[in-house]
């Protein structure tokens, strides 16, 4: 080995340009704040929107091919049906109608939670009452409306009270077994805990029984909406001859042969029905589920 090979060789550095990094990039929710929450929030409730729409119209594009291939014709056409409406309108006899029935439901609905709200809760108080009145609320609510239309008329005429007596037959069951039921499913927990800081009584059932069994209680009253709405729609219908309303104007329909005009108090039906849902109980509801984190 030689001098050479033993010498210490020199190290050779290599030169980095050093560069300055650029800052990390904000995210899309950093540089605009709450953008990604609108558009997800447009989203879904453009989903929510939109199916609605796309289920109607696939039915009416069902019904008209169903009209279309119907012969002889049957069947009316959407457009039909909708002309009956557009000449209910025209008349004036269409906006009467709507009124009346709602007016009358909503007296008959608030007497039903006014009547079924405090004996579901005490149903849920008093077991003997549970016992005795359950069952009965059960049979009345399997009932149908038009076994108890006869009955009202004979006892109180063809008059509005009859549709109200229907009405609240058939709202306040399912009201007081939709009540019953919620504040049953209360965690004994909360009861207990809400004893122990000394809620008892009518205290308990303000500040621990009725605030958790609240959304419960809402699926009830929008029962008992809904069957109250087509108690009153089987009265009209059965009175329809005495008494204005929507069912009135299905009766009518049925009593001239026009299944255009039945058709179209039908989809009247369904359209106020669908209207009342939409813009009074689902945002109630949602709003109540909201609150307690379940939506």
């Amino acid at each position: 080995m030689t001098a050479a090979d033993t010498a210490v060789r020199p190290l050779r550095v290599r030169r980095t340009a050093f560069r300055t990094a650029a800052p990390p990039r904000r995210p899309a929710a950093a540089r605009r704040p709450g953008g990604t929450a609108v558009r997800a929030a447009a989203r879904t409730a453009l989903r929510r929107g939109a199916a609605p729409v796309v289920s109607l119209v696939a039915v009416v594009c069902l019904w008209q091919l169903a009209s279309a291939l119907d012969r002889p014709a049957a069947l009316p056409s959407p457009a039909a049906v909708g002309g009956e409406i557009a000449a209910a309108w025209a008349d004036g006899s269409l906006a009467p109608a709507v009124l009346h029935s709602l007016g009358r439901c909503l007296l008959g609905f608030v007497c039903a939670v006014g009547v079924g709200a405090p004996l579901g809760m005490l149903l849920h108080r008093f077991t003997a009452a549970r016992v005795t009145v359950a069952p009965a609320l059960g049979a009345v609510q399997s009932l149908p409306a038009a076994a108890l239309v006869p009955v009202a008329v004979l006892c109180l005429g063809p008059s509005d009270a009859a549709v109200l007596g229907v009405v609240l037959l058939g709202a306040v069951p399912p009201v007081a077994t939709g009540v019953l039921g919620a504040l049953d499913q209360v965690p004994p927990l909360l009861v207990r805990a809400g004893r122990s800081m000394g809620a008892t009584g009518a205290k308990a059932a303000r500040h621990v029984l009725l605030p958790a069994a609240l959304p419960g209680v809402v699926a009830a009253v929008r029962q008992g909406w809904t069957f109250g709405w087509r108690a009153l729609m089987t009265a009209e219908l059965i009175t329809g001859a005495a008494l204005s309303g929507v069912g009135g104007l299905l009766d009518a329909g049925r009593r001239s042969g026009s299944l255009s005009q039945v058709l179209a108090a039908t989809a009247l039906i369904l359209a106020v029905g669908v209207a009342v849902e939409v813009l009074v109980f689902r945002p109630v509801e949602r709003r109540v589920l909201r609150a307690r984190g379940l939506a």
